[in-house]
């Protein structure tokens, strides 16, 4: 499995320029919640709701606020995902960037926004369904693992098997499962990188109340050039095991 990620390496070093530039749209997907003033919290250089104080606070202006701002959030987070999945495919199949890949970032785009934002939805509603239980937490927690193995390589299926929802979910189940070793050394690479940098950026901030603040956006900002599209570069070529020619 050790050569996957040195694939991911080499993928995301040889491609660097693009994948920083299409990574500014995360940046701009995790600093939305922010700008919309929702009730949020940063831990591990990212950015967190609480949903309790959202449900506690709902009313039909930051209703209209929270759904205008989770749906741009998404859609940026959707572009820079697509984006990066396409440099990906088409620097392991030694295939150009055509204009015809570019005009087909939109309707990529859109396939993958609707997958997100049908997790998004499931996910929050269940939150929202069970909060007067005092078990929401875990029953989402739950919910979310349940869809896990249907949504994890969904947008890599779309981009890369030009899969419509449907079957990127049933692609993305069946991979899932069939090789959950590679999901499991995703995490531990996701959650090793985050935490690594995470204890790096807290070090240099400092524990001022001025230096945590500035730490926590600088790491946000670090992990959102960086640490998380290596994630989703590390994401595709996983999924791009699948495939025997590329295997070696």
């Amino acid at each position: 499995m050790t050569n996957v990620v040195r694939y991911a390496i080499d993928a995301y070093v040889k491609n660097i320029r693009m994948l920083l530039l299409f990574s500014l749209a995360f940046i701009v997907a995790f600093f939305i919640p922010v700008f919309a003033s929702f009730p949020t919290f940063t831990d591990l250089g990212g950015i967190f709701v609480r949903s309790a104080s959202v449900l506690q606070n709902l009313n039909p202006l930051t209703t209209l606020v929270i759904v205008v701002a989770v749906f741009l959030s998404t859609l940026f987070l959707s572009f820079a995902m697509v984006a990066i999945n396409v440099v990906i495919k088409h620097s392991r199949t030694m295939k150009g960037i055509g204009k015809e890949v570019l005009k087909g970032l939109e309707n990529y785009t859109g396939l993958v926004f609707a997958v997100l934002i049908l997790y998004s939805a499931i996910v929050v509603l269940t939150g929202m369904l069970t909060h007067s239980t005092g078990y929401s937490a875990a029953i989402t927690a739950i919910v979310g693992l349940v869809l896990a193995p249907f949504f994890f390589y969904a947008p890599a299926s779309i981009v890369i098997d030009d899969s419509k929802i449907l079957r990127a979910f049933k692609k993305s189940a069946i991979f899932f499962v069939k090789r959950i070793d590679y999901v499991l050394l995703w995490l531990v690479v996701g959650i090793a990188l985050l935490s690594i940098f995470d204890i790096v950026f807290t070090l240099v901030g400092g524990q001022s109340a001025l230096g945590i603040e500035v730490s926590s956006i600088a790491l946000l900002i670090f992990n959102s050039l960086f640490i998380i599209p290596f994630m989703v570069v590390l994401q595709s070529e996983l999924y791009m095991k699948r495939f025997p020619l590329l295997k070696s």
